[in-house]
């Protein structure tokens, strides 16, 4: 992978995180804690590995060259309220995305040790972050379908907000 295609994959995925972000401004607040799918995580916590460990700690990982797992639990813990699970969003969002800015054609083809026993390149750990956040964003639908949300059409970037939205061609 070079880096002009990480850098269009990554601003689909950012517009992927804006309709991510309108899903979960719209969990009732009383139900972050519930269990709308048996046997998964609560909405808290699949946000919270969602963005600090498919988006944050994996981007950084590539720059970095390694990364380790993100302990979920004392975040999950710290955050009581949909307004602090926004906080928490967009700011690990803008770290991944600072991140992403300065990666590099060599970081993409550098190996990077992950907590899985096992090392890959860059372009590789890029891959399973932009398909374990399309995957999570698929649960936050069915959460938030489960909770009764009014949910947004799954490509609906044109109502994301202004920093999520598509870019004009020309600043592609």
């Amino acid at each position: 992978m070079k880096k002009h295609v990480f850098d269009a994959q990554w601003d689909h995925l950012r517009q992927m995180v804006g309709i991510a972000n309108r899903l979960i401004e719209m969990l009732p607040e009383d139900k972050l804690d519930s269990h709308p799918i048996p046997n998964m995580r609560t909405p808290r916590e699949l946000v919270v590995h969602a963005y600090g460990m498919g988006l944050r700690r994996m981007t950084e990982g590539i720059i970095a060259g390694e990364f380790e797992d993100l302990d979920e639990q004392p975040v999950v813990n710290g955050i009581r309220t949909r307004a602090e699970l926004m906080r928490y969003c967009l700011e690990t969002w803008d770290a991944a995305n600072r991140a992403a800015a300065v990666v590099t054609d060599e970081m993409l083809h550098a190996e990077v040790k992950t907590p899985w026993n096992m090392s890959m390149p860059g372009s590789h750990v890029f891959g399973a972050t932009y398909d374990e956040f399309l995957h999570h964003r698929g649960q936050l639908y069915a959460f938030a379908r489960a909770l009764g949300a009014e949910i947004p059409i799954v490509w609906d970037f044109e109502h994301n907000a202004p920093e999520f939205r598509p870019r004009a061609a020309a600043e592609v």
